[in-house]
């Protein structure tokens, strides 16, 4: 008899939300039963245990040498979810090799919204070059190049946009960045369903940018 999961394995928006999440800064244990979701926004912490109607507390601990700098940090254990997510096409240790997501064709802008709140970037600034020329970027970040360019195919194929592909200046990770111009047509899509199931800092960022040019959402 296979053990029942804690949580409902059912695409939906929240669903699909939760697995970009988990993508970005999500991780399996190689005991192939727990994972864990770290994270330096409590919001998003607590976002994912919504969307997945998780009960768990939300711990504190220190990255790296920097003993002072606390991220959220989620662990839970489901042996039918993790092998959900292995299906799916995550695996420990996924930096560096992780490739396709395998997210239903109606759900990939939640599950792209929460890739961009997990491990995305939004910058602005004025252009010195041209005057009154003001410019911005929507970043998709990943250590894995097959798994960046994944992303800019699937979101040419919906959006027939191509950005751009970088390496980060410690060549740590790949930088997928969309123009000003691409920008318009991508941000409506990630946040089209009109609800807040994203990072508000983040969101609050993107629309003050596009209120400096009179183009709200």
């Amino acid at each position: 008899m296979k053990p029942l999961s804690k949580i409902k394995i059912k695409w939906s928006p929240k669903f699909a939300y939760a697995i970009g999440l988990l993508v970005t800064d999500g991780n399996l244990s190689k005991n192939r039963r727990h994972m864990n979701f770290t994270s330096k926004d409590k919001q998003l912490a607590e976002l994912f245990l919504m969307c997945l109607n998780l009960k768990n507390k939300i711990g504190m601990k220190s990255s790296g040498t920097v003993k002072e700098k606390k991220y959220c940090f989620i662990q839970f254990g489901d042996v039918q979810f993790y092998k959900f997510l292995e299906s799916i096409g995550l695996t420990p240790n996924k930096s560096k090799t992780l490739g396709i997501i395998n997210v239903p064709d109606k759900y990939f802008f939640d599950f792209l919204r929460g890739h961009f709140d997990g491990d995305g970037t939004f910058y602005s600034y004025w252009d010195p070059r041209w005057r009154s020329s003001f410019m911005f970027y929507t970043e998709f970040v990943s250590s894995s190049q097959k798994h960046i360019l994944w992303l800019q195919q699937e979101i040419f194929k919906r959006l027939k946009i191509l950005g751009h592909l970088t390496k980060s200046g410690n060549q740590a990770c790949y930088q997928l960045k969309y123009a000003k111009a691409d920008s318009f047509k991508l941000l409506p899509k990630i946040y089209c369903r009109g609800n807040k199931l994203c990072l508000s800092r983040k969101y609050l960022k993107i629309t003050n940018a596009l209120a400096i040019i009179g183009k709200p959402f």
